[in-house]
């Protein structure tokens, strides 16, 4: 398969943001046995969520859907920044490795701003959608069918 045809994996914004998950993992692999299920997690966690959300944003195809994943994502960057300075103030990182990470976030922000523009810009499934977020219909359940209270 072509660079070119790979879609999401061409993105600039994806590429960096898979920097920052190398190095998450890394530095989570690194933490004592007793951030195991804390702050390693939590590393583990939003690294893996910025990459998967941009991912999904591409994937789907009214502009409105693309932009909510596309916001997840820059938030769990920040979230996935903060978490590298917390590591840093509690000496699990180093001033380098945070200010390197500080600098791929930045980058990796620009980035995602800037393919959110285009998105919003480009509108995709708006002349057919509307400006709406698409919605499938509510569910109607009869709750004493199962038994139960309706809540």
């Amino acid at each position: 398969m072509k660079a070119e045809e790979r879609g999401f994996e061409t993105l600039a914004c994806y590429q960096l943001a898979l920097k920052l998950l190398r190095d998450a993992y890394d530095l989570a692999g690194q933490l004592p046995d007793f951030e195991k299920y804390n702050l390693a997690d939590q590393l583990r966690r939003a690294a893996v969520s910025v990459v998967l959300n941009i991912a999904e944003g591409y994937g789907r195809y009214h502009y409105l859907d693309k932009l909510r994943f596309l916001y997840i994502a820059r938030g769990s960057l920040d979230e996935l920044l903060s978490a590298f300075i917390a590591c840093g103030e509690v000496g699990y990182a180093d001033f380098g490795q945070v200010a390197w990470v500080r600098s791929v976030h930045e980058e990796a922000h620009r980035s995602l701003n800037g393919f959110i523009g285009f998105i919003r810009k480009e509108a995709t499934g708006r002349e057919l959608f509307g400006d709406k977020y698409i919605r499938e219909p509510e569910a109607s359940y009869d709750w004493q069918s199962f038994g139960a209270q309706n809540p």
